[in-house]
């Protein structure tokens, strides 16, 4: 069984307990305004263009299969992103790395190769894997055959996701998964469409199946401030009552931009404001009016 992905991160600290390695599935079902991995969000390989890197050698306008590559009236070296086949032939043969392959397929094996050379930091620190994207769950089936390797040799497994699937894909992985982290973002189901493309209402759902499980949950909100800042006490009141050890409060940032650049992405990034430190511990504050445990991630 292969899957496809787009990144390992190893001795992560930010996504579950320990050290941890992170692995990045490619592709998701939502489209948030503010992403920060747009790498992350559409299902075919892809290549990353960084023209200040490009030293116009030409190898990638020989290579490319689909002549996708051309020279822009400016100058500038472009992509045709409607004619590139996802080879990644150009990426790999560009020794400037002004061409950067995102995605790869992998088997389950191969990915658990991979894994288990962080296994002394695993047991050391209490640490394991993450499975995040993207949205990791839309790969379900290649999902749950990495994460029943992880347990046959003991390792703590977290599955980062939106929760925006069927539950039918939590059943096959609940066994399996030790903690989720799961992304709540807004409270009104309308608002939540207007931000991510869907509504909320299966999210909020599967939210209350797993909690009612008795599955270890952490809720991540990402917080942007005049986006969903006033959905902070309706996203409480959803909490309210629900078996969850803590709210992990993601403050918005911009890091992500050059990725929109270099995959000729169109965003809205640059408008949403950064949140100030008080308006961090504000929307804090909020949540733990409401009896959450709410902590700044």
């Amino acid at each position: 069984m292969m899957g496809t992905i787009y990144n390992i991160q190893r001795f992560s600290i930010h996504d579950g307990p320990g050290i941890r390695t992170t692995v990045f599935f490619k592709g998701c079902n939502l489209r948030c305004l503010w992403c920060h991995n747009p790498e992350s969000i559409s299902f075919r390989k892809e290549v990353e263009i960084y023209q200040e890197r490009c030293i116009g050698c030409g190898s990638c306008f020989k290579i490319c299969p689909k002549n996708a590559h051309y020279i822009d009236e400016t100058g500038i070296h472009r992509i045709n992103r409607s004619i590139c086949g996802g080879c990644l032939e150009c990426a790999d043969n560009c020794f400037a790395e002004a061409l950067v392959a995102v995605g790869t397929d992998v088997s389950a094996e191969s990915l658990m190769k991979s894994i288990l050379t962080d296994l002394p930091y695993y047991e050391s620190s209490g640490g394991g894997v993450t499975f995040s994207g993207g949205e990791c769950m839309t790969q379900v089936d290649f999902l749950s055959e990495v994460l029943k390797a992880c347990k046959e040799r003991r390792i703590h497994t977290a599955v980062d996701t939106a929760g925006n699937v069927p539950w039918v894909s939590f059943e096959k992985i609940i066994a399996y998964t030790d903690l989720f982290l799961y992304d709540l973002k807004a409270a009104d189901s309308a608002l939540h469409e207007r931000l991510t493309g869907s509504g909320n209402a299966l999210i909020i759902d599967n939210l209350r199946r797993l909690c009612a499980a008795g599955k270890q949950v952490f809720v991540r909100i990402p917080y942007i401030p005049g986006c969903n800042d006033a959905e902070l006490a309706g996203m409480a009141h959803i909490l309210e009552g629900m078996a969850i050890d803590r709210v992990e409060l993601l403050p918005y940032h911009r890091l992500g931009e050059s990725k929109y650049k270099s995959l000729d992405i169109g965003n809205d990034i640059k408008n949403f404001a950064l949140p100030t430190e008080q308006e961090i511990q504000n929307a804090i504050g909020i949540l733990r009016a409401h009896g959450i445990n709410a902590v700044k991630a």
